[in-house]
């Protein structure tokens, strides 16, 4: 019998909770009968849609694409978003609403994320290899990753994440807000080609905001994939993800 190395180890453990979600948690969680055929379907179009700020009816339209009896309906998918987050599975990032001194408008649209973004790797059952196959796709898991990370060292501090996007066109992955009204804003970037435009959007954001009515934020950082951490020239800060836990 072949040994599995520590890899495919995790694999094999991803793969195995999410067939326990799809086939037994999501009817447990309040005894409701529930397809395990459309918990998979609408967790793979969940998956696709990580990361973003897709409504209801982009991800039905993605499940239902291309069948001539559509296989669920509006409220079919919204009874199983709701279990999905009973049971921890999904957790939607909601809009960050600040004060402007500029006639922007924030939306108010959350973003798909899942607790752990090993289920969405399982649904779509991707490999590591896959992800790095595709780098468009890893980018969105690795930002979910993140914010989960995120929500972990703002809970200790009684704080709340959210996401940012306004009429504009201006988004920014993560805000931090705490109960005191300090706050931070945090752009996600797997690679350090994009460290500038990040920058440019935390920038835009920070000038945006009335600061007569709140604070200026406590800190500006692109949280990375790179190696090393540092303050560029525009004072914004430059962390990889392994250095959160420090």
């Amino acid at each position: 019998m072949a040994v599995l190395n520590e890899g495919e180890v995790a694999l094999q453990q991803a793969s195995d909770y999410y067939e326990a979600i799809s086939t037994r948690d999501i009817k447990d969680v309040d005894d409701v009968r529930r397809s395990p055929v459309k918990a998979d379907a609408l967790l793979k179009s969940y998956a696709r849609h990580i990361g973003t700020p897709a409504a209801n009816a982009t991800i039905l339209a993605n499940i239902n694409r291309g069948d001539a009896k559509p296989m669920m309906s509006i409220d079919t998918l919204v009874d199983y978003v709701e279990a999905l987050k009973k049971i921890y599975v999904i957790e939607e990032l909601e809009a960050w609403n600040p004060n402007f001194r500029s006639k922007a408008s924030a939306r108010t649209s959350p973003t798909r994320h899942f607790v752990d973004p090993s289920i969405a790797t399982a649904a779509l059952h991707m490999s590591p290899e896959d992800l790095l196959n595709d780098i468009r796709t890893c980018g969105f898991f690795f930002e979910s990753l993140c914010v989960r990370d995120l929500r972990v060292y703002a809970d200790s501090l009684k704080g709340q994440v959210f996401h940012y996007l306004d009429n504009t066109g201006l988004e920014v992955d993560a805000v931090i807000h705490l109960n005191d009204g300090r706050w931070g804003a945090i752009e996600v970037k797997l690679g350090s080609d994009e460290i500038r435009d990040a920058t440019r959007n935390l920038i835009s954001l920070k000038n945006k905001i009335d600061t007569i009515r709140m604070r200026e934020p406590s800190f500006l950082m692109v949280l990375t994939g790179t190696e090393y951490a540092y303050r560029n020239e525009e004072g914004v800060w430059i962390v990889p993800v392994g250095c959160l836990k420090d």
